[in-house]
Parts: C-alpha cells; sequence; structure tokens
C-alpha cells in the first residue's frame, strides 16, 4: 500500500515537472533562439570578416588586433570610462540623498517618491528629446537659468569639453529607480539598532555612518553593480543626441554607440562583433572584481565573520 503511495506521488511529480516546463517552453525555446543563438553567433564572427553580402570570410584574431590601431576604438572606450567613473559615484551618492529625504515621515512624502521615480520609468528616447531642449545653448531652460544668476551657460553638446558632462548630468535625471531599492533597505533596518545608537549617544551622523551605511552596503553593492553594467551599456541618449555620430569629434562617441556604427553603417558585422565581445569581458571583470573585493566593505545582517 504504501509502495503504490509513492508510486503515485512520483507519477503526480513527474506530471507537475512535465507541464511545468511546458508552460515555460516559450521562455525556453526565446532563450534559446533569440538570445542564445545569436550570442553564439556573435562569437563566430568575432573572428571572421562579413558584410552580410559577400559570404563569411575566417580572419582569425585580426579583428582583435586592429582594435589596437583603430583610434576611434581606442576613444569610445576613454569615453565609456569616463562616463561610467563620474556617473556611477554620483548616481550612487544622489540615489542615496533622495531615499534618506523619501525616508522620512511627511504628509506629500508618497506623491514625493513617486515624483522622483517617474524619470526612471520614462522611455529613453522621450527623455533624451527632453533633454535636448533642456541643454540647447540658445534657448535652453539650464542657460536660461545659469543667465539669471549671471553666468553665461556653455554651449554643452556643441562644445567638446562640455559634451561628456552634459551626459553625466543627465544620468542624474534617472536616481528614482535606485532611490525605490534604497528606499527598501532604509526601511528595513531594524528600529532597534537606531535605539541602541541613541542609548550610546550617537547622533544624527553617528547613526548615519555607524548603523545605515553599514546595513545599507548589500544594497549599495546590488546598485553598484548594475550601475556599472548598464553605464557600460550607454547608447539611446547618445545616438539620439548626437545623431548616431557621437560627436562632436567624436566627443560623445561610447562602444555600444561605435559597435552600431561598425554593424549598420559600415556593414563591419565581424569587427562589430569583436568589440562587444571586448565590451562583454570588461564588464564581467569589473563585476568580478567587485565580488571580490566586496567582502572587505558588505555587511549581511546575521553574517558571521571568521
Amino acid at each position: 500500500m504504501e509502495n503504490e503511495k509513492k508510486i503515485s506521488k512520483m507519477k503526480m511529480s513527474t506530471q507537475d515537472a512535465v507541464w511545468g516546463y511546458v508552460f515555460l517552453s516559450p521562455w525556453i525555446l526565446g532563450m534559446v533562439f533569440f538570445m542564445g543563438g545569436p550570442i553564439i553567433f556573435s562569437l563566430i564572427l568575432a573572428f571572421c570578416k562579413w558584410d552580410m553580402i559577400t559570404p563569411i570570410n575566417f580572419v582569425g584574431m585580426d579583428n582583435f588586433v586592429k582594435m589596437f590601431s583603430d583610434m576611434r576604438f581606442l576613444h569610445s572606450m576613454y569615453n565609456t570610462f569616463y562616463y561610467t567613473i563620474f556617473s556611477v559615484p554620483l548616481g550612487i551618492i544622489g540615489s542615496i540623498m533622495v531615499a534618506l529625504l523619501m525616508n522620512q515621515k511627511w504628509k506629500s512624502v508618497r506623491l514625493l517618491r513617486t515624483i522622483y521615480y517617474l524619470p526612471s520609468v520614462t522611455a529613453g528616447v522621450a527623455s533624451a528629446i527632453i533633454w535636448m531642449w533642456l541643454l540647447n545653448p540658445d534657448f535652453g531652460l539650464i542657460n536660461y537659468g545659469l543667465s539669471i544668476l549671471g553666468i553665461k551657460g556653455p554651449q554643452w553638446m556643441a562644445d567638446e569639453v562640455w559634451a561628456k558632462p552634459a551626459f553625466i548630468i543627465m544620468s542624474l535625471w534617472g536616481v528614482g529607480g535606485n532611490m525605490i531599492i534604497y528606499l527598501a533597505g532604509l526601511q528595513g533596518i531594524p528600529r532597534q539598532l537606531y535605539e541602541a545608537a541613541e542609548i550610546d549617544g550617537a547622533g544624527m551622523m553617528q547613526k548615519f555612518r555607524y548603523v545605515t551605511l553599514p546595513m545599507l552596503t548589500p544594497v549599495i553593492f546590488f546598485n553598484l553593480i548594475m550601475s556599472i553594467v548598464w553605464s557600460f551599456q550607454i547608447f539611446t541618449q547618445v545616438y539620439v543626441m548626437t545623431g548616431g555620430q557621437g560627436g562632436p569629434a567624436d566627443s560623445t562617441l561610447v562602444m555600444v554607440l561605435y559597435i552600431y556604427q561598425q554593424a549598420f553603417k559600415f556593414h563591419n558585422m565581424g569587427y562589430a562583433s569583436a568589440i562587444a565581445w571586448v565590451l562583454f569581458i570588461i564588464i564581467l571583470l569589473f563585476t568580478m572584481l567587485q565580488f571580490k573585493i566586496s567582502g572587505g566593505w558588505v555587511h549581511y545582517e546575521g553574517e558571521l565573520k571568521k
């Protein structure tokens, strides 16, 4: 009798597993054909020369060797690193500050949270068009505000010096997305820790330094990883605001835009695939580095240190 029950349970579990895979099959097939397939194909193309018209020609490591003498590629890498180095820390600091403000018990705090979060869900093209108007050197709102203060505004997107800072400033437009995650982290910190700190005579800054920041480090670590990944892949804003050129004088030419140009403007699909894999390796190395050094500054609640 017991054996029959076990057999029936096994049959039911097998049927459940089969039906589970049946319902998952659209996603699995989509993953294989629309993501897995192109990934493998791009890896093959990275070692080939192909213009989408003539037959594929295997060239070995030529595409990777070419990068060292391609000044536009090196310049695009510099621009991408420049953007990441400045936009990621500013975004993290800005989103934490906003989250601390939105964690207060104000009457209109829910409305303010919504207002801060809305830009992060706005379509990238729409945001880029808005910022093209804001940064317009002649009638843009930013330069108009500076003129009221007696400051002559820069040319922004028309100036090689100010073009990259313009995109960095624009990146702060979407701090609301990370703000929501930090807000959840702040509300998950036990109140007893603050009460214990107050008993020990800790002030506002001491509580922030010794309670809030250590408890928030897992969230900071997550947002740091995601911010670095997304900053290396910036494309939409640069494409829309520079007409796909990365100007002026390639001052905003980032790696993903250069990949797009090589693939769909110059039809160098092999070279574009090689650059894409180099970008993937760079992001992977940065991510692995962050995981490597995270043990020294990321603290998890209830974790026992050896």
